[in-house]
């Protein structure tokens, strides 16, 4: 696992924190690329992340796309400085897709919206086969959080949620692909 992190700012109210991350999983590609196109994986990731309520509210899948909706509730640890505007358990709704490239590579993007929260989440998913079999998936993330005064100080507070929301993601995907 890696990552990078990059806060940017755009004007007085809304900042910007653009982040990478990646990780290994010990599965070869066609194992990973199932994984990521059943929305039954999905539900049990957010499941295994201690996310509640978890409803799948759309799904197109074909044997080489899948788009899907998901909301739920979760649990996050809201920065002191946040508390006042930020809920500590919002309903948050995701449409991801993910396509078979052709390529032998799979990947998609993703929107993340929080109810009561002034911030929007997109991003790029990417999985590639490793020489040793294993799979290589690396995830794009863009924050952008729109708060006056403060909003820059969440933006890089969400940097620590973020990273231990995607480690628990990372360990979900490692304990389903384990079955």
């Amino acid at each position: 696992m890696s990552h990078d992190t990059t806060p940017t700012r755009r004007g007085q109210e809304h900042c910007t924190v653009k982040m990478t991350m990646t990780h290994d999983f010990d599965h070869p590609i066609d194992e990973v690329w199932a994984m990521f196109s059943d929305p039954a994986a999905h539900v049990a990731k957010f499941e295994a992340m201690g996310h509640r309520e978890v409803e799948v509210l759309e799904e197109e899948s074909s044997d080489d796309r899948l788009r899907m909706v998901i909301r739920r509730i979760t649990d996050i640890d809201v920065p002191s400085i946040a508390k006042k505007v930020l809920p500590s358990s919002p309903t948050v709704t995701t449409d991801d897709v993910w396509e078979d490239k052709g390529d032998g590579t799979y990947g998609g993007h993703f929107v993340v919206e929080m109810d009561g929260v002034p911030q929007r989440t997109k991003g790029i998913t990417l999985v590639t086969a490793n020489d040793d079999g294993t799979t290589h998936y690396s995830i794009e993330i863009d924050v952008s959080v729109k708060v006056p005064l403060i909003g820059d100080k969440i933006a890089k507070a969400s940097k620590g949620e973020l990273e231990k929301q995607l480690e628990a993601e990372f360990a979900a995907g490692d304990a389903w692909l384990a079955r």
